[in-house]
């Protein structure tokens, strides 16, 4: 999921709304068709909250804050960047690779610096200005979270908001995106695009998916041409993302790429009515996916080779939790499956568990360790049966923000660092 961290809210101030915040009586809606979350679990966890449960109204006042922010933000679009995309086409989504960098100083005969180089985990700044990147991950974020408000709540302004941001950047024809990702992730006077930019919408647009889902039990503001349209959408998207040479490479990585790939479109399969196809791409990535890239002692050998070990150890576990949470919607229990080496998600989140704990030091390379970047896909293995991880629960380290598990049990990325 992006990086979806923000800064903690303070105690009191939680404590005072949640004492104030007392959910609208409205009817419940109906079960909401997620694809990720499970919507019958939503709809039991509002049922939860109307009664006055402390905990989810302490949770519920987290969540309504967040999404009070995002009533002053937005909408955003692709054609607001200063430069097209290379083609000219301004609804052309482009963003650029995180970690390559200017080797020069830049002239009036080489503006950019070029040739740019690689430093792997190292972030470069000006990936954050003049592309698409940060307004996409606010899209994907904002809506999520307004959405989700909106289903506890009732509140009128959080459904119609998201549902203009989700008009603005996908649907209105003067402002939205074309769907391809064609040049995601470009490198400045080397290429146009990259496969690997796939991942800018892995990670984040299953929540996006999540929440059309959940505007659809009947949000105001949210109406069957909308929905008709968006579905056009991620249809048009899917066939992109099967059919293109992007596409394609991504589906054939061997590390997080590949796993999120996977992840993205059972997703989309879902959520346009392909469940066969869904089906099949989680039962495949049994043996693509986790017998390839989980090792016998639980480890993640291709995400321990980066700078960012910790990070993309627990990254791709996002993506494997949040696939094995669409199985659980086509008939498919992938933390059931064992390996021939018994590799298993169960092991692979095991592996984790030592650190995310602070019983012992991650002892692998790692630029900028974040224990709680483990919360999520510990939670994940907790529900689904592992006892490791339950027993762990009480001695994870909460994001930034706050715990919101109850509320939206589906793993993100929970520290910042994107690519």
């Amino acid at each position: 999921m992006s990086g979806r961290s923000r800064a903690a809210v303070l105690l009191a101030t939680v404590v005072t709304i949640a004492a104030a915040l007392v959910p609208s009586a409205h009817a419940s809606p109906k079960t909401p068709a997620t694809v990720v979350l499970d919507g019958a679990r939503l709809q039991r966890t509002k049922a939860t909250l109307d009664r006055g449960d402390p905990q989810l109204r302490r949770e519920l006042a987290v969540l309504t804050s967040r999404a009070d922010n995002w009533l002053h933000e937005g909408p955003w679009t692709v054609v607001d960047k200063p430069r097209p995309a290379p083609g000219g086409d301004p609804h052309d989504y482009l963003s650029q690779a995180p970690y390559w960098w200017p080797s020069t100083t830049p002239t009036a005969d080489n503006p950019w610096g070029c040739p740019y180089v690689q430093k792997d985990g190292q972030r470069n700044p000006e990936v954050d200005s003049g592309t698409d990147r940060q307004d996409a991950e606010k899209v994907f974020d904002s809506t999520y979270d307004l959405s989700l408000a909106w289903y506890y709540t009732g509140r009128k302004a959080y459904a119609e908001k998201a549902a203009r941001i989700l008009r603005t950047w996908f649907l209105d024809p003067a402002t939205r995106m074309n769907p391809n990702l064609d040049h995601a992730q470009f490198i400045p006077c080397r290429y146009d695009g990259r496969a690997i930019g796939v991942i800018d919408f892995s990670q984040s647009y299953t929540s996006v998916l999540d929440a059309q889902a959940v505007l659809a039990t009947g949000a105001p503001g949210w109406s069957a041409e909308d929905r008709a349209a968006m579905r056009a959408w991620n249809s048009d998207f899917r066939d992109w993302l099967q059919n293109s040479d992007f596409g394609k490479q991504e589906g054939a990585a061997g590390n997080n790429h590949g796993t999120f790939y996977d992840m993205q479109l059972a997703a989309l399969a879902c959520a346009t009515g392909d469940r066969a196809s869904a089906r099949r791409t989680v039962l495949g990535a049994r043996t693509r996916r986790i017998d390839q890239q989980i090792a016998a002692d639980g480890s993640q050998p291709q995400e321990l080779a980066r700078t960012r070990s910790w990070h993309y150890s627990t990254f791709d576990l996002v993506a494997y939790t949040r696939l094995a949470a669409i199985g659980r919607h086509v008939g498919v229990n992938l933390w059931s499956y064992q390996a021939p080496q018994g590799q298993s998600l169960f092991k692979a989140v095991d592996y984790l568990l030592p650190a995310a704990t602070g019983a012992a030091a991650w002892p692998h390379p790692e630029l900028e360790f974040h224990r709680y970047a483990a919360s999520d896909v510990v939670h994940a293995a907790a529900d689904a049966g592992d006892e490791a991880a339950r027993e762990a629960l009480g001695k994870l380290q909460a994001p930034p923000g706050g715990d919101l598990w109850a509320l939206r049990p589906a793993a993100e990325q929970l520290d910042s660092i994107v690519g």
